[in-house]
């Protein structure tokens, strides 16, 4: 117990220290430019963050466009969960979604961000394009991990009659779970990122794109930097938040099935 804790409060000085170095380094390399225009120091942009943080247009922002995106990942994930169960059963519908996944694995995000304005209109363009980048993450993991559910284990399962209930439990869910928590851990982060980057193409009003196009458009890099501060934080805690839930649900299953 004493060994873990050390171990864990290591790790945690080890990464202080990482971001304290590369935070110098930003402040010298900001120094040795000497133009807030190109980069800007590291206590204009936290000071910055500051003042952002005490106007409403902010959280207007930051709401815009969480709710928008996390509905696109949710979808995704429901979904993604969905329709990879069914493709495990159904080879039609396999084969009907494999080129659809491919299709948007190796097109680039500005195509269908573009088409998506050009369809949709930008209010909704973050949650149609974070769903579209995160459906194929979700749905290739999960099929892949109910591919690598041990056939004879499934087969034994169905001649003792466990039950669908069951063989969930029992079978499909210790192979499943670190593909799925695998595929979240991705495309939570890619959600974040393919969301904004559609914001800042699509400019729609009242959202952290538009933010982040503005302070672009006029050069206030301390805004830039402070924004995408803000959109690290809120992603980061986002998925601290989601996997942790996961493991909780894992624990619950795990006791489960240890009870029984």
């Amino acid at each position: 117990m004493i060994n873990s804790t050390t171990s864990r409060t290591k790790k945690i000085i080890t990464k202080i220290l990482a971001i304290a170095f590369w935070i110098m380094v930003w402040e010298a390399l900001a120094r040795s430019i000497g133009s807030e225009l190109i980069i800007c120091s590291p206590s204009l942009a936290l000071r910055r963050l500051f003042e952002l943080l005490k106007t409403p247009a902010f959280y207007k922002a930051v709401g815009f466009s969480s709710v928008r995106i996390l509905s696109g990942f949710f979808a995704a994930f429901i979904l993604g969960n969905i329709f990879a169960a069914i493709s495990a059963r159904a080879a039609v519908i396999r084969a009907l979604l494999d080129p659809i996944t491919s299709v948007i694995k190796a097109t680039p995000v500005a195509s269908f961000i573009i088409l998506a304005i050009i369809w949709f209109g930008s209010r909704n363009l973050s949650l149609f394009i974070s769903f579209l980048m995160v459906f194929p993450v979700i749905y290739l993991n999960v099929l892949e991990g109910i591919d690598s559910a041990d056939p004879e284990l499934v087969e034994m399962a169905r001649v003792l009659r466990l039950g669908k209930g069951k063989t969930l439990v029992y079978i499909y869910f210790p192979q499943l779970m670190p593909f799925l928590k695998s595929g979240c851990s991705v495309a939570l982060g890619l959600c974040w990122k393919s969301g904004v980057a559609a914001e800042v193409i699509g400019i729609p009003g009242g959202s952290v794109g538009e933010m982040l196009y503005k302070a672009k458009l006029y050069f206030e890099t301390g805004d830039l930097l402070a924004w995408t501060a803000v959109i690290i934080l809120v992603s980061t805690l986002f998925e601290r938040l989601f996997m942790l839930v996961l493991r909780l649900i894992s624990g619950r299953i795990e006791g489960v099935r240890k009870n029984d």
